[in-house]
């Protein structure tokens, strides 16, 4: 991190506070859904922070354990029957992961259409408002940071959605509202314009105002929260040593160990550049992350994780969008935010157990918001069906199944716009006449492949009887084998109907040298 990262400082620490704030609860849930002790959960966000935040070539990306990674780490952790055996696992995720940067893999990332990043953070946006309603309303059942559709209680979001807003805790809707209010307040213009109010960030504002009224309301049956309401950081009283577990080497002959780290390496690689992509596009600089780099930096921050007890670690959309939208410029603000993970679990654990989760949802709830603005849909509506379908196919997929799984429903919509554009597109047709008649002229791209078979095929196939046809091929440079072949034998096939297929300037193949 160089020098250039502090010219910064007084945006990016404000930042760094927000988003501490967001990914304590963040990194304490996922540790719980995933079966795993709640320090590791604190240990993966320290390291995403600290560590992948020095190495990564991100700005604004902020990396953690993930959400999208916590059935698989429950479902190994039962499998292996032991947390030691899954860390090794981890450290080898970690291993396979830079290997992966180094071997180029990153690029996977540059495949990813537009359409289809826009409608994953929609997606997200929408997830991250629907599921913190209940906290929002002090249904507190579910852990902070769940983004599934389908619930281990067997409810959905929906149902979940449903029960928690029969019964809410009138204290927790008054902190919501209350946080909400001065965070809508401090977006104002009137309020920037006043200086000494704009280094302070609204959401940190919030945090600490609901801090005050939940402790204001502990003397009134009506208002006061429980401790299910709040943040609830692990005992250290032992000291951090003593709560730290480490990987049982053993598991390096384990083939089961094996499968699990290549499974996590692959998720948490597709997840991470995913959030690359879609963090590069939020960013009002435009500035463009080194993907492959990412991958090393993720990696060692997986193989240090795993070292230390730590969940597996990806880069995560949801605390990246909260930097972002929180005013953050330069990747210091992600660092601070793991240093300051690690002096709140050392220094000020009761501090931090006042905060109630009613103030961190109504921050999460102008995240999302921000990320699914009706604006957007709007705009992509606008540029028309083709780009539209992926997008809302993709926010659906991530809102009902998952966020992988959305993505990959809205690719495999984008891939069959372009074939059907590929076969409805018609090529340059130019009609003429020679002596013998009627001469029609198609003149081929500079690249015809397998994607033009459709549509070279059905040309071919509407050719009017006694039509004499120049396919041009001096402008290719490529003509795939599998058209020429259609080519030629629809050729042979007219020549009995009585058209005329002539193929021109067709480049001679080069034979390679077998000395």
């Amino acid at each position: 991190m160089g020098t250039n990262s502090f010219r910064h400082f007084r945006s990016d620490l404000p930042a760094s506070l927000v988003v501490f704030l967001v990914a304590v609860p963040l990194c304490l849930g996922i540790a719980l859904a995933s079966g795993a002790p709640l320090i590791s959960g604190l240990i993966a966000g320290i390291i995403g922070g600290i560590v992948v935040g020095l190495i990564s070539g991100s700005n604004l990306g902020v990396s953690g354990p993930a959400a999208g990674l916590a059935a698989i780490v429950l479902g190994s952790i039962t499998q292996l029957g032991s947390f030691p055996l899954f860390l090794t696992a981890v450290v080898l995720a970690g291993l396979i992961q830079i290997a992966l940067g180094f071997l180029r893999a990153g690029v996977i990332a540059y495949y990813f259409p537009n359409s289809v990043i826009k409608g994953m953070l929609a997606g997200i946006g929408v997830i991250i408002i629907l599921k913190q309603i209940p906290h929002a309303v002090g249904d507190d059942k579910d852990w902070m940071g769940d983004m599934g559709f389908d619930q281990s209680d067997k409810l959905n979001t929906f149902q979940e959605l449903w029960y928690a807003l029969q019964n809410p805790t009138l204290g927790a809707v008054v902190i919501t509202l209350a946080c909400l209010a001065v965070m809508i307040l401090w977006d104002l213009p009137f309020i920037r314009r006043i200086k000494a109010l704009s280094f302070v960030p609204g959401p940190l504002l919030a945090v600490i105002l609901g801090t005050i009224m939940a402790r204001l309301f502990e003397g009134h049956p009506d208002l006061a929260l429980g401790g299910d309401h709040l943040v609830r950081l692990p005992d250290l009283s032992n000291g951090l040593s003593a709560a730290l577990t480490f990987p049982d080497p053993s598991g390096l002959t384990n083939g089961a160990v094996w499968t699990i780290a290549l499974t996590m390496a692959i998720v948490a690689s597709i997840e991470t550049l995913l959030c690359v992509e879609a963090t590069d596009k939020l960013d009002t600089e435009k500035r463009v992350t080194p993907t492959n780099l990412e991958l090393k930096a993720q990696g060692l921050g997986n193989a240090l994780s795993g070292l230390l007890g730590g969940l597996p670690i990806t880069q995560v959309i949801v605390r990246s969008s909260a930097n972002i939208q929180s005013g953050a410029r330069t990747k210091l603000s992600a660092v601070l935010h793991g240093v300051l993970i690690l002096l709140s679990v050392l220094l000020i654990p009761v501090l931090m157990n006042m905060i109630p989760l009613a103030s961190l949802a109504a921050i999460l709830l102008i995240t999302g918001y921000k990320l699914a603005k009706p604006a957007l849909f709007k705009d992509l509506f606008a540029q028309g069906w083709y780009i539209f379908i992926p997008f809302i196919v993709t926010v659906l997929g991530v809102v009902f199944i998952d966020l992988l799984k959305g993505v990959a429903l809205g690719m495999s919509v984008g891939i069959f716009f372009v074939l059907r554009n590929s076969y409805l597109t018609p090529f340059h047709v130019v009609e003429g006449h020679d002596a013998d008649g009627p001469v029609r002229r198609i003149t081929l791209s500079e690249e015809v492949t397998f994607f033009n078979k459709a549509s070279i095929q059905r040309t071919l196939a509407e050719l009017p009887k006694g039509t004499h046809l120049v396919l041009d091929a001096s402008s290719t440079m490529n003509l795939d084998p599998d058209v020429l072949e259609i080519i030629q034998e629809t050729k042979k096939r007219e020549q009995r109907r009585g058209a005329k297929i002539d193929l021109v300037g067709v480049k001679p193949t080069r034979k390679r040298s077998t000395k």
